[in-house]
């Protein structure tokens, strides 16, 4: 491997291939206590970059997930990752996360770790923020404005920030942060180990690894960004590609309610998307009241039409009114005998679904479930 070694400022700076960089102050300190380490990837050699820096050492999630983000935004695009935490060296940089003490993003200080540290998203979240939480409060709406091709002040945007953050961030912030899921002392029923966190912790180098230096440290750390940035991206195109949309879907269906059926209890998509949670958001959203009860959709593989008892929650199983008791467990023509309604296909055990062969055959199933 070809590499140049000079000495600046009592320091010695060692440089493998233009990409990889690791300082060694001379000569009181331990070359252990102070190593620094940076890294860059597929810049100009001749443009000027930020550099943004994070802690040496094992690495987390937070930090990794962090490091990514930082580098999508306008300001620090492509920036070199330092990877160090001497102090000195760490206050030469245009950015630091999760190393230092300090929280002020006016000067673009984002470490979490300090006494007092108490912030978070807001929005009506409470989880204290990591460090990648940091870098999403302050620059989140500007990644998620860039990947839909809007304006930070569209709406969609807000919505896809808070969207994301709920089904994507807020675990990174909690599980860093050593904040359970459930309020409870009692220890956990199984482990799970396959989570995103999980899964970057594991990108550390080894312990029983005989060869360990700097420049691994931070390839595995390379490894861990792309890693946790891709699952990031990931969750931002399908927020935009899926979620957006399905989202739309039913908000401009639950308008038409009233339409179905004058008790405004019952929902028809006439196209199906993924809608649990979007109904259970819009309707507090919308102040729907009475909440549905039924949502009726046509099965794509059958074109039978299904009417879908609506659960309490988005986290239960119970529904708000399963069909009727009488019909559960009954098919074809014995259901069509039972319930008095033509075409029946099945109703569910639990009652939390059934099936007709016809549109107006399953909003009757519907409507004579709310009068049972």
């Amino acid at each position: 491997m070809f590499a140049t070694a000079r000495a600046f400022n009592q320091k010695l700076v060692i440089t493998f291939n233009k990409h990889f960089t690791f300082i060694i102050p001379l000569p009181s300190i331990s070359m252990a206590s102070s190593r620094v380490s940076a890294f860059s990837t597929s810049s100009p050699i001749h443009t000027p970059l930020k550099r943004v820096g994070t802690h040496n050492g094992s690495f987390h999630c937070d930090e990794a997930l962090g490091c990514f983000m930082i580098r999508l935004t306008n300001r620090f695009f492509d920036a070199k990752i330092v990877r160090t935490r001497d102090p000195q060296a760490l206050e030469t940089l245009d950015a630091v996360l999760d190393v230092g003490g300090v929280y002020d993003p006016s000067r673009d200080r984002y470490d979490h770790h300090q006494k007092g540290f108490d912030e978070v998203l807001g929005h009506g979240f409470v989880t204290k923020l990591s460090s990648a939480g940091l870098i999403y409060k302050h620059y989140g709406m500007e990644i998620i404005a860039k990947e839909l091709n809007l304006e930070e002040t569209h709406p969609d945007v807000h919505r896809l920030y808070l969207a994301i953050y709920k089904s994507f961030m807020e675990a990174i912030d909690a599980i860093d942060n050593g904040i359970s899921q459930f309020d409870t002392d009692q220890p956990p029923r199984y482990v799970n180990n396959t989570h995103l966190s999980s899964r970057v912790g594991r990108l550390n180098l080894d312990w029983v690894d005989s060869y360990q230096s700097p420049e691994k440290e931070n390839e595995a750390f390379q490894r861990a960004m792309t890693l946790a940035g891709s699952e990031f991206l990931d969750s931002v195109r399908f927020h935009a590609k899926s979620w957006l949309p399905a989202r739309s879907i039913v908000m401009e269906h639950l308008a038409e309610r009233h339409d179905v059926d004058p008790s405004g209890e019952i929902m028809v998509l006439k196209r199906f998307c993924p809608w649990k949670i979007h109904l259970f958001e819009l309707e507090e959203e919308m102040k729907i009241n009475p909440s549905i009860k039924y949502v009726l959709y046509q099965d794509d593989r059958s074109k039978h039409w299904r009417v879908q008892a609506v659960a309490v929650s988005l986290d239960r199983y119970e529904s708000r009114k399963p069909l009727p008791s009488p019909w559960r467990g009954l098919r074809d023509d014995e259901l069509s005998k039972e319930s008095g309604i033509p075409g029946c296909v099945f109703v569910h055990m639990s009652g939390f679904i059934g099936g007709n062969q016809t549109y107006d055959g399953a909003l009757a199933m519907a409507r004579a479930g709310l009068k049972f």
